[in-house]
């Protein structure tokens, strides 16, 4: 359709939105949110439920509500929050970000954080938000199925001689791979469907857009309703590869059992 969705005008919203450069700069964006984010919340989410199964109950619940703590916090509140951190004010100027101030009190330049687009720093820092929000989910769902793995077959391993790294390694880790690929997948379909995040920091500004603001901001800043409605059927096309392997990936589970 076109502007205010009065006329049918074809392929003209995707030869639109595909001939220009922001556009392909906003899926680089995306493939790099999916590359890194999903990955690492997992990762430092495994990390975390591993080095928290060895310490005392207690200790064990202390860390685990810190590390799970973000997760009650809105991305708007995540955004706002991280916006100290990340505050920057001109050189000689006091700096009331946390960074910039540590970087200072070292002797060097408060920096621009969110305003850095060489390389992309800005979607960094910003991917490091979403990080900090989702390693407590990936925590919480390794962690049990971490506590599910048999002990017999762990002290089995224990006793042959297996030191605890190769036990963790070739025991524990094949047994809760499913639970792994199942979080990694759920976090990549939030990545690409974050917007709040870019929303409150940047707007998309400096070369840090996503498709989910960028279609906002084409239906309700531009109001080019066409153009916004073909941004979501890109996405969605993105999304469903994920999702179908998502879903076979949970019978294929549930079949093994």
């Amino acid at each position: 359709a076109n502007d205010d969705s009065t006329a049918w005008v074809g392929l003209d919203n995707y030869e639109a939105i595909f001939s220009t450069g922001h556009f392909w700069s906003t899926l680089l964006n995306n493939f790099l949110w999916i590359l890194i984010v999903p990955v690492a919340s997992v990762a430092f989410g495994l990390a975390v439920a591993v080095l928290a199964d060895k310490l005392s109950p207690a200790g064990e619940n202390t860390a685990k509500s810190m590390i799970f703590l973000p997760m009650a916090i809105s991305f708007v509140g995540a955004a706002t929050i991280w916006g100290l951190v990340y505050a920057y004010n001109s050189p000689g100027e006091a700096q009331t970000g946390l960074l910039n101030a540590i970087v200072t009190t070292f002797g060097g330049d408060p920096q621009p954080w969110y305003q850095i687009d060489t390389a992309r720093l800005n979607s960094l820092a910003l991917m490091v938000i979403l990080i900090w929000l989702q390693t407590g989910f990936a925590m919480v769902l390794i962690s049990s199925a971490i506590k599910g793995v048999p002990e017999d077959t762990v002290e089995a391993g224990r006793v042959d001689g297996a030191s605890e790294m190769r036990v963790f390694w070739q025991i524990v880790f094949p047994q809760v791979r499913p639970t792994l690929i199942a979080v990694l997948i759920t976090v990549m379909i939030l990545v690409l469907k974050v917007f709040d995040l870019i929303y409150v920091t940047t707007n998309g500004l400096y070369n840090s857009d996503v498709i989910a603001n960028l279609f906002f901001r084409k239906l309700f800043t531009d109001q080019q309703a066409g153009q916004a409605s073909a941004i979501v059927v890109v996405l969605l096309i993105l999304v469903l590869p994920i999702l179908v392997y998502q879903v076979k990936s949970f019978r294929q589970q549930e079949a093994n059992r």
